[in-house]
């Protein structure tokens, strides 16, 4: 058997019903539609989260938890690991971006003090951790949150 040569066993398909084209269709009166009612209507439809009218289940479940979406503040987050390949200097938001650390210049930047610092940096960003703090001050660098 060839690829060309399939086909769809007897039975397993359906031709398409063609409805409101007249009672010599076999769906022709009301089309397939019944005899009243909301779906016999035009513009009958349903969501698929629409429970008949019984109060859906979004509302009967009870409201738990609390959830600081609005005022959250996230970071990108930056290691002292990731600042050691840089030339020693000024590094900000735009350097980290140019060096491919960060994907942008103007969301928050946290530096973490994962790794060793051994080049001397003056490091501008958001937020710093303690011990990044501490690694940079001991590398002779400066920091200075924004």
């Amino acid at each position: 058997m060839k690829l060309g040569e399939l086909r769809k066993s007897k039975g397993s398909t359906h031709s398409k019903k063609r409805l409101g084209r007249g009672h010599g269709s076999g769906w022709g009166r009301n089309a397939g539609r019944g005899d009243k009612g909301y779906h016999s209507r035009s513009g009958s439809k349903h969501r698929p989260w629409f429970e008949g009218g019984q109060m859906p289940l979004h509302r009967r479940l009870p409201k738990r938890g609390f959830s600081n979406f609005l005022f959250k503040k996230e970071y990108q987050v930056v290691n002292i690991s990731d600042l050691d390949k840089l030339d020693e200097g000024i590094v900000d938001a735009n350097t980290l971006k140019n060096n491919g650390i960060v994907k942008y210049s103007m969301r928050p930047i946290k530096i973490l003090g994962d790794g060793e610092l051994n080049k001397k940096f003056d490091i501008t960003a958001s937020a710093f951790s303690n011990s990044a703090k501490q690694k940079i001050i001991k590398a002779g660098g400066k920091f200075t949150e924004q």
